[in-house]
């Protein structure tokens, strides 16, 4: 399924953060996320509107406009998942948070719930990128899969492994 898995004690599988079509982040039609600005990711062309925690971890930022969260994974990755693209001039509508700052929460976990239909008529888009922000630092490497459907906290998307 992956390229290769990684056979390291201090590793960790990151799970699909939306149901729907798993892409590389170049697809992502914004070049914050397509020429990783902001690091390494994958994104998800989402079914539903249901976004879940992609591993267990602490939720370490909520956006005040409510249409992202970042998360501090077991083993330090410090993931943001951006729901859709241009949805902070939404100011909040049409999501729906479901945890609080500096709650402990499992995979698979709702965090946020998205009205897909506000967000697509609203919003430039309803693509739902997940970066790992410290990814930059040079202190892990990935093993991603791209191109298949996965289901929110249940299709693993990548492997995480510490350098």
């Amino acid at each position: 399924m992956f390229k290769k898995l990684f056979k390291h004690e201090k590793n960790e599988t990151v799970y699909a953060h939306a149901t729907g079509q798993l892409i590389s982040l170049e697809e992502v039609p914004d070049p914050v996320f397509n020429q990783k600005m902001m690091g390494e990711g994958i994104a998800v062309q989402p079914v539903d509107g249901r976004v879940v925690a992609p591993a267990d971890g602490e939720i370490i930022q909520i956006a005040e406009t409510k249409h992202a969260f970042g998360i501090r994974t077991e083993l330090g990755e410090e993931i943001l998942v951006h729901i859709g693209l241009e949805t902070v001039a939404l100011k909040g509508e049409g999501f729906q948070v479901k945890v609080a700052l500096g709650d402990k929460v499992k995979r698979g976990q709702t965090i946020i719930e998205a009205d897909l239909a506000y967000i697509a008529q609203h919003a430039s888009s309803t693509v739902i990128p997940m970066v790992v922000t410290n990814s930059a630092e040079g202190q892990f490497e990935f093993d991603w899969q791209t191109n298949l459907e996965v289901k929110a906290g249940e299709t693993p998307v990548f492997i995480t492994k510490i350098r």
